[in-house]
């Protein structure tokens, strides 16, 4: 079985009751919303990456003004050739403040639209798990920076 690791940083950013999110085509090809974010490069620094990724997703540049946890998730994926993948996320999560730029788009990139929505209205969009787990931290604020059944 391959193994992969993937660690990626991403950004809550709340204003005014509402949170920013970012749309992605999830794997089976619906759009899905999600914290803006993603994948470090090698060599890069995770809190340049949520601040580059913020950036290329949504249009805005942020000050990451907290770290709110980590989160790390493993599950059994199909991979080429009928070779099973056995994936490792890690997430870092981090609480952004809005400091510059303007909301748009992405474009040519993994994510298709970036918009705000009412904090009220976010369990009735079709959403990525990271969501929750992002505002259940944001919420909880717990001070090992995990909130053990974020999953279930």
């Amino acid at each position: 079985m391959r193994k992969k690791l993937r660690v990626a940083a991403y950004a809550l950013c709340v204003r005014d009751g509402q949170v920013l999110l970012a749309r992605w085509r999830g794997a089976g090809g619906m759009p899905e919303w999600s914290l803006p974010g993603g994948g470090m490069e090698h060599g890069e620094d995770p809190h340049d990456t949520v601040l580059r990724e913020v950036e290329e997703e949504t249009g805005y540049r942020i000050e990451a003004t907290g770290l709110l946890g980590v989160d790390s998730r493993r599950h059994t994926v199909p991979g080429r050739f009928g070779r099973t993948v056995d994936h490792h996320g890690v997430r870092l999560l981090y609480e952004g403040r809005i400091t510059g730029g303007e909301l748009r788009n992405e474009i040519g990139g993994s994510t298709d639209m970036a918009d705000w929505h009412d904090l009220a209205t976010v369990p009735a969009l079709p959403r990525v798990p990271l969501v929750d787990t992002g505002l259940r931290l944001w919420r909880e604020r717990p001070p090992a920076g995990r909130a053990p059944d974020v999953h279930n």
